[in-house]
């Protein structure tokens, strides 16, 4: 891999990093307590209590996501770096762009 694509590949991590945390900030001004008092209805309730559930379930997602784009950002420089998991060739540049956290090439993800 070329010093140029590790540059883009960085690139695109950090910039999907940013990304992740902004909606990560998001997502966690979104989960707050539905207080049991106050002159809500239960339909009210019972929605809030569903929007909140979907907030938590795509906060954790987020949160698995930063995770393994700062796993990729910090094994950038190795020389394992690109190379499927599984057979050991090259993984194209196109796939590791798309999915920077990718361990796998194409055939060996199916």
């Amino acid at each position: 891999m070329t010093p140029e694509e590790k540059q883009s590949i960085k690139n695109e991590i950090e910039q999907r990093i940013v990304k992740t945390k902004e909606t990560i900030e998001s997502l966690r001004k979104q989960i707050k307590p539905i207080p049991l008092d106050g002159a809500i209805g239960r339909v009210t309730r019972m929605d809030a209590i569903q929007c909140r559930s979907i907030a938590e379930a795509n906060l954790r997602e987020a949160e698995e996501c930063l995770s393994l784009l700062e796993h990729a950002l910090s094994n950038l420089d190795e020389e394992s770096f690109g190379v499927c998991g599984k057979c050991k060739q090259q993984i194209p540049l196109e796939r590791i762009l798309a999915i920077p956290e990718v361990r796998l090439c194409v055939n060996c993800a199916s």
